[in-house]
């Protein structure tokens, strides 16, 4: 494990080895604080994360904040391996670095392709989550469906995903990855009013060298159209079931979020068999730890004080 000099609210940026990458993680707080494990989405990185991860430290938790692969520093160790996004290996991904650094139980919370991964861990491996706070509720891509229409307006909410499915959207990524991933961020966040800085802090993440196959990969496969990494067929056989999460879960939508409208507590509630409380935020887009921290670490922070 190293690390650098890094003075930063998310803490020192540190490098371990855990499964196939090279995971570049932000740790802040006590070794032996409750651990809370932060998961950024795409097309986001840890700075999401900038305004929680204080709060969590004073309150005495311990903040981990990787970069998942495809993003900013992480690298995978093999050449060869899939540049797969799908959503097997990031929970597989999340798993390995909890491993790698010895921690064997933590309050996982993310949003979108964090929040899958959060959700992945704590479906199939509960006895490693403390708690969830997930957004956008049970995050778990039922791809067996994924050819189901939608409404005519979700289904144009979702027009960069078609886009990539495209070898013209992934030239159109390659060619200019932050004139899109800036538009993502206007329409899934209508009511955010982010400044140049605040992106330009993030931007930096899409220049990792695997960034464009990973998401390409993502938003294919999840529609069945590519197949999926053979080391983690398993885990996808066990996400087609649709596997319950049985953990304490605080789910959240945002009101003016540009992908997904909010949905009521009940549209995926038997999903989940463990405590649960939904909440619909309102005035916050897709990006709610970075929108509204405040109110994504007091969440963080009810299942720490219930883990306890």
């Amino acid at each position: 494990m190293t690390a650098s000099p890094h003075h930063d609210p998310l803490g020192p940026l540190h490098t371990v080895r855990a499964g196939v990458l090279d995971v570049a993680y932000h740790a802040a707080g006590p070794l032996d604080g409750p651990p809370v494990m932060l998961m950024h989405g795409f097309p986001y990185d840890v700075h999401a994360y900038d305004e929680v991860v204080p709060r969590l430290v004073a309150a005495g938790c311990r903040t981990v904040v990787p970069y998942l692969r495809g993003f900013g520093p992480t690298r995978f160790v093999d050449a060869g391996v899939p540049r797969s996004g799908e959503q097997a290996v990031l929970g597989a991904d999340l798993l390995a670095l909890m491993d790698a650094l010895a921690i064997p139980r933590a309050v996982l919370a993310g949003y979108d392709w964090g929040g899958r991964a959060a959700c992945v861990v704590a479906a199939l491996w509960p006895q490693r989550c403390a708690g969830l706070v997930s957004f956008n509720s049970y995050n778990i891509q039922d791809i067996a469906r994924a050819m189901v229409p939608d409404t005519p307006a979700n289904e144009r909410s979702l027009w960069y995903q078609y886009y990539f499915h495209s070898e013209r959207g992934r030239a159109g990524l390659e060619r200019d990855r932050r004139a899109v991933c800036r538009l993502l961020w206007q329409t899934w966040s209508p009511t955010w009013g982010f400044d140049d800085a605040t992106f330009e802090r993030t931007a930096p993440a899409f220049d990792n060298p695997d960034f464009v196959d990973v998401v390409i990969h993502s938003y294919r496969h999840r529609f069945g159209l590519v197949p999926g990494d053979p080391a983690v067929a398993e885990v996808e056989r066990r996400l087609a079931a649709q596997p319950p999460i049985t953990v304490p879960t605080l789910t959240f939508d945002g009101a003016d979020d540009g992908v997904r409208p909010p949905a009521g507590a009940s549209q995926h509630g038997h999903r989940f068999t463990g405590p649960r409380t939904h909440t619909v935020v309102p005035g916050v887009g897709h990006n709610m730890p970075q929108e509204v921290p405040q109110v994504f670490a007091d969440a963080v922070l009810a299942l720490v004080t219930g883990a306890r």
